[in-house]
């Protein structure tokens, strides 16, 4: 096993929003100087880190410069180019390896890989022509929902479509070569399990987290589900055997529809930190940032014991509609935790910040970090 890279080094980070953001928080806190490369100026994760590199990911003549002043690289998303971590790696090891990466960021190698090693997803075609895609709603049924086979998150790149009549629109629509036919699922919630892979195997997770959502993004995520156990356990073991098939070294997050016959199928992998994961921020012993930065750098992992009941809500830049939020009416709560990423332009949709709040169980923290955030602008 390679030695630890320890407090002191300089963590590199491809991606500069708000997951790299609160990694740089954590990773500075432990001792640990950040430079973070992207295509951006100040941007969340350059505004607290020690250096940003402004530049394009396939620039890698800039991504080589880059890479030998830092001692190890990571990811804050998944939309890096692979060759970028390809590259990087010739000079200093890249955690999780771009092989993870490579999968994760294009829906079509994700699932094949997901179904080929045995493990629960909804049935899924490859589609390239409008024929095919008629020929596959025939055999998936409609409705289904057709997504971009690359590069999409928060619901961008996929559309329902619920009659024949709407397949031609439909694939118009996505402009794209390739694309996903996904049978449609009539599913009971959604849940998600952030789970950390350490360079020794070791493995943590913290819990199986419920996930609403509002057009298609995520709105309120609260800790601890309210799951049999049974599903619980089968979540915790599928998120361990997703990483262990990947060897992923660092923080992953697999989404999972729960059906209405109480079955566990996979949505999706992020191989980072994920958004329904910032209530570790506040809530836990080690948040998902903090074991990010200890499984990149091989440390052991931390403790995910979570210190109280709670629950995250997004705040999106439709907030900002009628001028500033009102700060001080949702911090009237003490049991609130306000966070915003420094973003300098708030457009409809775009993730400014969250709320974390705590209660007596995550219903009453949700309660409490919806009405905070109602509060805003009244």
């Amino acid at each position: 096993m390679s030695k630890p890279i320890l407090p002191g080094a300089t963590l590199g980070v491809l991606g500069s929003g708000q997951l790299g953001r609160m990694f740089a928080i954590a990773a500075r806190r432990m001792g640990y100087r950040v430079h973070t490369f992207s295509p951006d100026r100040e941007t969340p994760t350059g505004q607290v880190a020690d250096k940003e590199v402004y530049s394009d990911y396939l620039d890698l003549d800039a991504l080589r410069s880059f890479a030998t002043e830092v001692d190890v690289i990571t990811f804050e998303f998944e939309n890096v180019a692979f060759e970028a971590a390809a590259c990087a790696a010739e000079y200093v090891p890249v955690r999780p390896a771009g092989e993870v990466l490579h999968t994760a960021q294009h829906r079509l190698r994700e699932k094949t890989f997901l179904s080929d090693a045995g493990f629960p997803t909804t049935p899924f075609e490859r589609i390239t022509t409008v024929e095919e895609l008629r020929a596959a709603s025939e055999r998936l049924g409609l409705p289904a929902v057709l997504k971009t086979a690359g590069f999409g998150y928060d619901g961008k790149g996929q559309t329902v479509v619920r009659s024949t009549e709407a397949l031609e629109s439909a694939w118009r629509s996505l402009s794209t070569e390739e694309a996903v036919l996904e049978a449609f699922v009539d599913f009971e919630c959604e849940v998600s399990v952030v789970a950390a892979r350490g360079v020794d195997g070791a493995f943590a997770h913290f819990g199986v987290t419920e996930n609403r959502h509002a057009n298609h993004i995520l709105d309120v995520s609260i800790a601890d589900a309210a799951v049999p156990d049974v599903l619980y356990r089968r979540a915790e073991e599928i998120t361990r055997g997703v990483l262990e098939a990947l060897e992923v070294v660092g923080v992953l997050c697999v989404e999972y529809f729960v059906t209405r016959e109480g079955e566990l199928l996979i949505n999706e992998l992020a191989p980072r930190p994920h958004n329904s994961g910032h209530f570790t921020f506040d809530a836990c012993v080690t948040s998902q940032f903090e074991q990010q930065v200890r499984a990149v750098c091989g440390l052991p992992l931390g403790s995910t014991e979570r210190l109280r009941p709670s629950a995250m809500v997004n705040l999106l830049g439709d907030l900002w509609a009628d001028g500033t939020p009102d700060w001080a009416a949702a911090l009237r709560d003490p049991d609130v935790k306000l966070h915003l990423y420094g973003k300098r332009e708030a457009r409809p949709g775009r993730k400014m910040g969250h709320i974390t709040a705590f209660g007596r169980d995550g219903e009453d923290a949700a309660a409490r970090a919806r009405a905070a955030r109602d509060s805003l602008s009244r």
